[in-house]
């Protein structure tokens, strides 16, 4: 996940409930790791051992960690939340099934991002061959500006909250061929909106293309429609295949049902 973690409890204001803060910050470590020892959290977290074993030990009396001899992992009951949370999206029922018959018909990686606190997250990827073959899971962050799905979003959203989006993430480099000049990015949101289409060459996995089109909702994007896949077979498949106009047909097949 390329989502920041959350920072320590002293960077919040006195709103916050700083005990909250820490629970969440060992979750999300734990999310990290397959598994991680009580040591080796409170040195990665750089808090005290007994802090983070009296939040552990409450995280374990509510069913939300499991402990492993000397080791501790989530429990999945996080699955059950995260799957309610999904569930409960109205686009996500709307799109299931043109999903699934877009990544029939390309026979790559059809998936749904929408935006989220600044970021773009996956709520459903689908691949015709099984388990999708690049290494971003359902319910991932990434940055909107780096990704095919996130450049489609942005281009269709207004210019105030896009900069305020920009302002708070920045331009991470995720690869040599990410966008890292605001000046540079306005321009490519200008050709993306104009076409209603974005592209993702290499520029948040190396030698991974994505196409996306913006799912828009009275004139605001809600979310991206993509198909990705390894650049050699995408760029071999587009000779026959017109990744843009499936794309295209699908999304507008999501918002005829909106």
């Amino acid at each position: 996940m390329d989502e920041t973690p959350i920072p320590p409890p002293s960077s919040f204001d006195g709103r916050t409930a700083k005990t909250t803060v820490t629970s969440f910050r060992i979750v999300e470590a734990l999310d990290r790791h397959e598994s991680a020892r009580l040591t080796d959290l409170a040195a990665e977290l750089d808090l005290a051992k007994g802090t983070v074993h009296k939040h552990l030990s409450t995280l374990r009396d509510v069913n939300y960690v499991v402990r492993d001899g000397d080791e501790y992992r989530l429990s999945v009951r996080f699955l059950g939340l995260g799957t309610n949370a999904r569930l409960n999206l109205d686009l996500y029922e709307i799109a299931y099934d043109p999903l699934e018959k877009l990544a029939d018909a390309t026979g790559e990686v059809a998936s749904i991002m929408i935006p989220e606190h600044g970021y773009g997250v996956y709520v459903h990827r689908v691949s015709n061959e099984g388990r999708p073959d690049v290494d971003i899971r359902e319910g991932e962050s990434v940055p909107l500006t780096a990704t095919a799905g996130g450049k489609a979003i942005l281009s269709y959203t207004p210019e105030e909250q896009r900069d305020r989006i920009i302002e708070r993430h920045g331009l991470p480099e995720m690869t040599d061929a990410t966008i890292t000049d605001r000046e540079a990015l306005d321009e490519e949101l200008r050709r993306v909106r104009d076409r209603r289409l974005a592209n993702d060459k290499g520029e948040y996995r190396s030698g991974q293309h994505c196409v996306a089109n913006p799912i828009v909702d009275d004139g605001v994007a809600i979310g991206a429609v993509t198909v990705s896949g390894p650049a050699d077979r995408m760029t071999e498949k587009s000779i026959e295949a017109d990744f843009a106009s499936l794309v295209g047909s699908t999304t507008a097949s999501i918002e005829s049902r909106l």
